[in-house]
């Protein structure tokens, strides 16, 4: 089973929303979603209603998500790490204890703009446009991420 984690600030908008959109794209039986944030604020609540809503929008059921904080042991049980932001990025990078879990590491949004350093935004602050955007950005890098993965696990 290849294990993916998705992570952001408080993991309440965006890894919730990458989580489920990269879910909804793999195979079950192959792939494990997750999603965590370097932040432990929301540890153990659901995703904004913002984000359940634009993903109920979309098809997508994240109602049954519940926060968590990314533990350091998470760098060595996951094959890929997917981060929201260049904040996000510096954090999990503190966090890995070898060059190996380094490589896991990788911002999201490189995936459709390789070395550009662009972020998802965090739309915490904003409306529901910013999460119906966020989406938007997610789901074009999901759906590379998941077309990359399923060809180097197929």
């Amino acid at each position: 089973m290849v294990k993916v984690l998705m992570v952001c600030l408080g993991n309440i908008c965006r890894s919730p929303l990458a989580e489920g959109i990269l879910r909804s794209k793999l195979p079950k039986d192959k792939f494990f979603v997750d999603s965590a944030g370097t932040g432990n604020w929301h540890e153990g609540h659901q995703p904004d209603e913002r984000s359940i809503l634009t993903a109920k929008n979309r098809g997508l059921d994240i109602s049954c998500q519940k926060a968590r904080q990314i533990k350091r042991s998470d760098l060595s049980e996951f094959d890929h790490i997917y981060v929201m932001d260049s904040y996000n990025l510096r954090d999990v990078t503190q966090l890995a204890s070898d060059a190996e879990a380094k490589t896991k590491i990788k911002l999201m949004m490189d995936e459709i703009f390789p070395g550009q350093n662009i972020d998802v935004p965090d739309p915490y602050h904003g409306g529901q446009k910013g999460f119906d955007k966020v989406y938007d950005m997610l789901d074009e890098a999901c759906e590379l991420v998941a077309n990359k993965l399923i060809k180097e696990h197929a």
